[in-house]
């Protein structure tokens, strides 16, 4: 191999992070080619995860900078409903297979390289009037560096209602509702007056007050979107979901 060859190779473990992801982008941006990244798949230097996807040979990948590497290529992409919540310890029980719900802006597939190694769904969501580089309170988990994109845990159970009759049990809901117990009701206030599902306005209203949450006291149902003044009526594998305005 030569020195030009060897230096490059030496940049890259520099700075590729163990169990972190490189497209043929990031590998470019070193210097290096497709034909030197065969190069180096070949003599045992570099992992080929998928077509121009490589990871270290022998790491294991870790979840976060995968999900930051999906992240730059799926447009508005994070953390939501359930996993988000479950990630700030809002839940039920602990899964002992859990799957991890990912939401974007459009439509798209999940690489193989990535549900293989970490069960997950995605679902194009848009559940808010907003702007997918400004999505409303999502951001690095924990506000830590180097995080994936995660909802807030008032955005989180917003996106979990919206599922309620589709993909979520309306028990399960309820129950993680009545542990929701430290939502910010401003935050929750501005969310709602965004939402663009009348069903999950509603079914947030009803649950919480319910519950007698503490931020549910705090909302005024005449200044959010709930619709006409008829029941929202959908009937699902729980029965009939009646939602009164």
């Amino acid at each position: 191999m030569t020195t030009t060859s060897t230096s490059k190779l030496n940049a890259l473990y520099t700075r590729l992070s163990p169990g972190a992801p490189l497209t043929s982008q990031d590998l470019a941006a070193l210097g290096i080619s497709a034909d030197l990244a065969v190069h180096y798949v070949r003599a045992g230097w570099l992992m080929r995860l998928a077509r121009g996807v490589y990871g270290r040979p022998n790491d294991a990948l870790a979840l976060y900078p995968s999900l930051l590497q999906l992240q730059r290529g799926f447009e508005g992409m994070h953390v939501g409903g359930k996993s988000a919540l479950d990630w700030y310890g809002v839940r039920q029980y602990v899964s002992q297979h859990p799957v991890l719900h990912l939401y974007g802006w459009k439509a798209a597939r999940l690489p193989e390289w990535f549900t293989q190694r970490f069960p997950a769904e995605y679902h194009r969501k848009r559940l808010f009037d907003e702007k997918p580089d400004t999505l409303l309170h999502v951001g690095p988990f924990e506000k830590r560096n180097g995080a994936p994109q995660v909802s807030a845990p008032e955005r989180a159970l917003l996106e979990l209602l919206s599922e309620v009759g589709v993909r979520q049990a309306l028990q399960e809901a309820r129950e993680i509702v009545e542990s929701a117990y430290n939502l910010r009701a401003d935050v929750l206030r501005e969310l709602l007056q965004h939402c663009t599902n009348v069903k999950t306005v509603r079914l947030c209203l009803q649950l919480g007050r319910e519950a007698s949450l503490p931020w549910a006291e705090k909302l005024d149902p005449g200044t959010l979107p709930k619709g006409s003044n008829r029941p929202w009526v959908s009937r699902s594998a729980d029965g009939l979901l009646v939602l009164k305005p």
